[in-house]
């Protein structure tokens, strides 16, 4: 099954391809969890570092990352572009009529920071395994198999809704349909285009889910004994859990300090 660009550095040889699955998926979603727990602006530095040690590990060429975060960051700018103008209190500048304020510009770099963090572990969690064995390890850490099997179709099946997108585009331009202006007409096209891409996905949904009932489906394999773990692997866990650990200690101990003050 081709599931896409995400995994097709997953047959490179770092520490973490090598990593046990199951350690994998417990250890970067606990750091995934300790970059979204952090506040403090001090704090940002260390896990700038703790992102850029994982992506240089994982040996992931950098053109992989951009690929990544080319869509995410498109929403993450406007996001970090409007904020310091809307968000706070404080004023440190004016432009005109428009003023930045000091706890937007905060908010902005928490958010960037954070954001770009996550989605860089995310996509060495995802890209230094094959997508079927993480599938395979969520199942192992006794995930429910409905979660599992959700997200790999889901990922599976935006792929295909992408493929017939842009069939439909072509086959739209082919008759004439140049979409660049605005008007009633283009806007019902484009209405009609979206219509029949979500009529399509249901109909294809309802075929797949009766071919697996038909093959089967509901009685999964037990993947508990699919992998075997190393010391090594636990070594590389626990150093990932210490890391979470110290994280959120710090922005524990920086709360209180700034609740004290």
């Amino acid at each position: 099954m081709k599931v896409g660009a995400i995994d097709e550095y997953s047959s490179l040889s770092s520490p973490f391809h090598r990593w046990d699955p199951r350690y994998k998926l417990v250890g970067f979603l606990t750091l995934i969890f300790a970059f979204s727990f952090v506040r403090d602006l001090r704090l940002l530095l260390a896990v700038v570092t703790v992102t850029v040690g994982i992506y240089l590990v994982s040996r992931l060429p950098a053109s992989y990352l951009v690929r990544r975060l080319r869509y995410p960051s498109l929403f993450l700018l406007a996001l970090v572009l409007i904020m310091p103008f809307v968000s706070g209190q404080t004023v440190v500048a004016s432009l005109g009529p428009l003023a930045v304020r000091q706890e937007g510009l905060i908010a902005s770099l928490l958010i960037a920071t954070r954001f770009l963090a996550i989605l860089t572990v995310g996509s060495v969690l995802f890209g230094t395994a094959p997508f079927l064995t993480t599938i395979r390890a969520m199942r192992a850490l006794r995930l429910p198999g409905l979660l599992a099997d959700m997200v790999l179709l889901s990922f599976r099946y935006l792929h295909e809704i992408g493929n017939d997108l842009q069939k439909m585009q072509t086959a739209m331009k082919l008759r004439g349909f140049g979409g660049r202006s605005v008007g009633l007409r283009n806007i019902r096209i484009l209405a009609w285009l979206a219509g029949s891409i979500l009529v399509r996905s249901y109909e294809r949904a309802e075929w797949v889910y009766k071919a697996m009932i038909v093959r089967g489906y509901g009685h999964a394999p037990d993947y508990r004994g699919y992998f075997h773990a190393r010391a090594s692997d636990v070594a590389i866990l626990v150093v990932l859990l210490l890391t979470a650990a110290s994280l959120a200690a710090g922005q524990i101990i920086s709360g209180h300090a700034s609740g004290a003050t």
